[in-house]
């Protein structure tokens, strides 16, 4: 027998060892880190029943990224540091403005309240605030505000791809920017792996261009926290959020078999400044340089009345202390006296969420939920299947999109409170990346929301417990086994 034999002899004896004590390694890991114990679990379960998966798996989303204590603690210090400010500046405004919403709305304000003085997110007020109704409007709202820019241009997308949406996007910005407008891109290295030559055409043309947080082999971990956010601004004076993507899918012009429904709003007014905020504290955090001056280009400007709508944002992240987001979505739920209108491509809830679901509709408040019937992820969509039954025996309304995809992440409370934004109703958007959405207060915008939320049921089906109970073995069984892993998801 040769040298090599002998020591493959002894590696296949003996391999267990290591391994036992790297699976010893890694559960003592799981437990020390606290996490919940559902998402504990999961990942002992899979580290279990799929060996070396499980610990591929685990190395690629589980661990928490090696700068986490570093990176995300700083863009914490960071964010509140440059916040203080305008916080303290605005301090007697803001105060005024929340006794007279409270005065005005009641208990509605509530998530107002929360996100002042939890998360230092300022109130607008006098904005005009436009629903969106997939690519087909989004779009070419949004290319004719950049066509129109002045000043600036600050681009901040999950997804950007190297199609005719994405190109068309591109010409126009390097347009502006030899007409000598200020242009700022930001791109997630993970979303937008479909760039080409995009960022050189950028940089090529003086456009600084910035990927968040880079995936490479030494920082693999960190692809699972992501920048999930889609927000443009325009001059400081036109903003866009919501959950259309710079991608051609999400404009139904025929060339792509499945419908995708989705929503984004167009903001004028003073919001648009809390906005910019959001953009600037993410620049820093993708490496960029504080090149922003005094502010005043950005900041300065009064902006006169554009409308009636009350406006702030709820943005967090994996930097952030608490989950704002999900905090301030649950204080608007427990306000709720009348109905809970709900859309989202994943539901992947956590026990508070579906707790205050429930709740609301043992007191008589009409809890609706609309989900995608096709989704574009067979594990998430078997795993949202499978917290259906336990709403639905509480008495909330829960409609399959049947059209196509539905990606929306909008809430409607009592027709009065709306959330637009890139919030998706799962532990991923809560926890892990970083996301935001758009509170507004105002009849009109409501009332448009609430519309589309009656076309989008009527192209979807009620499902009712027999019809979901009668469901084959096979398709409750996949619901089941994809759950045990929804925590990963």
């Amino acid at each position: 027998m040769t040298t090599w034999q002998q020591i493959w002899e002894f590696i296949k004896e003996w391999y267990w060892i290591p391994m036992l004590i790297l699976y010893v390694g890694v559960i003592i890991t799981i437990l020390s880190e606290n996490r919940s114990p559902s998402k504990s679990l999961a990942y002992m379960l899979v580290l279990v029943f799929l060996p070396v998966i499980g610990l591929i798996v685990y190395y690629f989303v589980g661990r928490k990224p090696l700068f986490k204590k570093t990176a995300f603690e700083k863009k914490r210090l960071v964010d509140r540091q440059k916040m203080q400010q305008y916080y303290q500046q605005l301090k007697p405004e803001m105060e005024e403005r929340l006794l007279m919403l409270e005065q005005k709305i009641g208990n509605m304000a509530l998530p107002f309240r929360y996100l002042y003085y939890q998360h230092q997110s300022l109130i607008s007020k006098d904005n005009c605030v436009t629903l969106l109704n997939n690519g087909e409007e989004k779009f070419p709202a949004l290319f004719e505000a950049i066509e129109n820019a002045g000043a600036h241009i600050h681009i901040e997308y999950y997804i950007l791809t190297a199609d005719d949406v994405g190109n068309r996007l591109t010409d126009i910005l390097i347009k502006k920017s030899r007409e000598g407008v200020k242009v700022r891109v930001i791109a997630d290295d993970v979303g937008s792996k479909k760039l080409k030559d995009i960022p050189s055409r950028l940089r090529e043309a003086g456009i600084p261009f910035l990927r968040t947080m880079p995936v490479a082999f030494t920082s693999l971990a960190n692809s699972n926290y992501r920048n999930h956010r889609k927000i443009a601004i325009i001059d400081g004076v036109i903003g866009f959020i919501g959950g259309i993507n710079l991608d051609d899918r999400y404009w139904n012009n025929g060339k792509h078999e499945l419908y995708w429904r989705d929503t984004a709003v167009k903001i004028e007014g003073p919001a648009v400044k809390l906005l910019q905020v959001q953009f600037i504290l993410s620049w820093f955090f993708s490496g960029g340089k504080d090149d922003f001056g005094n502010g005043d280009d950005y900041f300065g400007k009064k902006h006169e009345k554009k409308g009636d709508a009350i406006v702030a944002f709820a943005a967090s992240g994996p930097n952030s202390e608490a989950s704002y987001v999900m905090e301030t979505i649950l204080l608007a739920i427990n306000q709720a006296r009348k109905s809970v209108r709900i859309c989202t491509p994943y539901f992947i809830p956590t026990d508070q969420l579906t707790s205050a679901l429930v709740i609301a509709a043992a007191n008589g408040v009409e809890v609706e939920l609309i989900l995608p019937e096709k989704s574009d992820s067979f594990i998430v969509q078997h795993a949202s299947f499978s917290f259906i039954k336990p709403l639905l025996e509480r008495g909330v309304r829960v409609y399959l999109y049947k059209k196509g995809f539905i990606h929306s992440k909008t809430i409607s409370i009592d027709g009065t409170l709306a959330f637009v934004g890139t919030v998706n109703m799962d532990t991923r958007s809560f926890f892990l990346n970083f996301e935001i959405t758009s509170v507004v207060y105002e009849g009109a915008f409501c009332r448009s929301l609430e519309e589309s939320f009656e076309k989008d049921k009527n192209n979807s089906r009620l499902i009712t417990i027999e019809y979901w109970q009668s469901r084959s073995f096979i398709h409750r069984g996949f619901d089941s086994v994809c759950r045990l892993v929804a925590p990963l998801l």
